[in-house]
């Protein structure tokens, strides 16, 4: 399993923090998913970017997918999650790399059973605080 599944009933609605120039069109938050080399969530400027996916079951995770566009990736990657209805817990810190490269990554939170996921990123490589995400996947299993 993975998010978001191909079938329509079973995706993650999802936020984001911000659009750059609100373009939702050719930078929007459907870009995370939608599997192609040539589209992208690009955030706007900002200290703090952050994801949230909302799960229409709990899962439980076991690694998360991303691709930064180099020069705009994010120092620092605070994982959140929680159940529906409670308030969202730190599950773990990741610290990718200034790369164009798919990284792939998650320690330690398999037993974590989670509704919500909220990826956090902070310390972006780009002096405005800009954060560009051509890939965002999250596999795990559905419970």
């Amino acid at each position: 399993w993975h998010c978001p599944p191909l079938s329509p009933a079973l995706r993650c609605p999802r936020r984001v923090s911000s659009v750059l120039n609100r373009d939702v069109k050719h930078f929007g938050k459907q870009h995370l998913f939608d599997g192609s080399e040539e589209t992208c969530w690009n955030s706007d400027q900002g200290t703090s970017q952050w994801v949230t996916l909302d799960f229409p079951r709990p899962v439980k995770v076991s690694q998360l997918h991303i691709q930064f566009q180099g020069g705009f990736s994010s120092r620092l990657c605070t994982l959140e999650g929680c159940r529906t209805g409670e308030e969202l817990v730190k599950i773990s810190e990741l610290y990718p790399q200034d790369s164009h490269a798919m990284q792939i990554s998650f320690p330690r939170v398999e037993e974590t059973v989670l509704d919500k996921l909220k990826i956090t990123f902070g310390s972006s490589t780009d002096f405005f605080g800009r954060v560009v995400v051509y890939h965002l996947g999250v596999l795990g299993e559905r419970l």
